[in-house]
């Protein structure tokens, strides 16, 4: 069967049948489970908790992971699951990113294999919850900057600081937190009930509401050196996992665009003035042409990039190259969607208005529209012009 999304250059030709079918089978979770309640969700800030086993069940937490229960889809695979998922909502994708890419990957990378095998089954499932501790409310663009600073004492750490920012921190079991130590930043697997250890909601958000964001706190937060990520050796371990992440991001900006260009072209189909569909004229076919040419260069740009990091060849600078483009083309085509519906695009009854709040996050988050403009002219120029 012919797939139901936006495919105007036929792109899915380029997909195996095994890419093609964990895409089909997330599109058709997120058109029964998330669809019919994202939007109560997000009008109440709360996160659709009743997703994540089904998630699990699906493999896609953890999705591109070997062994530990995780299904082990290559790159294009997990893009395109990326790309269903942010269809039905940024904070739905956010969570399966952050627990696969963000936490999931480093302790699979880095850990050892105890930690592996006391968390990643777990995970995969959906039956233990994890976030990532990076970003500092004064250190966003600058990680290397951090303030959160661990001390050895005896067997144990001590860490010490704040973390600013964090998808899933009050309901996580584990917390993947980056710290300054003596010997460089280092990674430490804080758990949920740890002394000293607390986290609390970030309110008042009008962004990413059915998505859970956090504060983590650590005051004299007593860490066994057993929780310590050995392997993650300075700023490198936790840009590895943001790489990851940002990866799925760019799929999922075609997935957010999809959603807003499908709802605003059944509308225009179907909102009459001056006694003709809004559709026949000029100015809202415009829009139209535009929303499907960025999303069909959007979809060749991340499937090449797929292709690439099948191949070991995805650096860096390739993955801000599609992040920054498709979050930028899904958060105009979310625009232009809204100015189609006119009035009715800043209602619940569509998805637009959710959707381009949502990208307004998704533009600064894993890394600024900026940043990925200077990391890839960095990359062109040879010429670093953040530092």
């Amino acid at each position: 069967m012919a797939y139901q999304g936006t495919d105007f250059y036929l792109t899915d030709r380029l997909y195996t049948d095994e890419e093609r079918d964990i895409r089909d089978a997330t599109r058709q979770l997120v058109d029964e489970k998330v669809l019919p309640i994202i939007e109560e969700h997000f009008k109440a800030g709360t996160f659709p908790n009743e997703v994540i086993p089904a998630l699990g069940e699906m493999g896609l937490l953890g999705a591109n992971l070997e062994g530990y229960g995780c299904a082990g889809l290559g790159p294009v695979a997990y893009g395109l699951t990326m790309q269903e998922l942010e269809r039905g909502d940024s904070g739905v994708r956010s969570f399966a990113s952050v627990q696969g890419s963000l936490c999931m990957f480093p302790i699979w990378r880095y850990g050892t294999e105890e930690q592996k095998q006391r968390w990643l089954p777990g995970m995969a499932t959906g039956e233990l919850i994890g976030c990532f501790g990076l970003t500092e409310a004064d250190q966003g663009s600058d990680p290397g900057g951090m303030k959160t600073y661990a001390t050895r004492k005896g067997d144990d750490w001590v860490l010490h600081g704040e973390k600013m920012w964090i998808t899933n921190g009050t309901v996580a079991d584990v917390a993947i937190v980056w710290a300054q130590t003596e010997e460089g930043i280092r990674g430490f697997l804080v758990e949920k009930g740890m002394k000293g250890y607390t986290a609390q909601d970030v309110p008042n958000k009008w962004s990413l509401r059915a998505s859970v964001t956090s504060e983590l706190l650590f005051d004299e937060c007593v860490v066994p050196e057993s929780n310590r990520l050995p392997e993650a050796q300075g700023l490198g371990g936790p840009l590895s996992c943001l790489n990851q992440a940002r990866y799925g991001i760019a799929w999922g900006g075609v997935g957010a665009a999809m959603a807003v260009y499908e709802c605003a072209l059944a509308y225009a189909k179907e909102r009459r003035q001056f006694d003709r569909p809004i559709a026949s004229f000029q100015l809202v076919q415009n829009k139209l042409v535009k929303m499907v040419s960025d999303i069909t260069k959007g979809q060749l740009l991340v499937t090449q990039l797929g292709r690439l990091k099948e191949d070991g060849l995805a650096q860096p600078h390739h993955v801000s190259l599609a992040k920054r483009d498709n979050i930028r083309m899904a958060l105009e085509a979310s625009r232009d969607a809204r100015d189609i519906l006119g009035g009715a695009g800043i209602c619940h009854d569509y998805p637009i208005g959710r959707h381009m709040m949502n990208l307004e996050s998704v533009y600064t988050y894993e890394g600024t529209h900026d940043i990925h403009t200077l990391i890839i002219g960095a990359a062109i120029t040879g010429e670093k012009a953040f530092t």
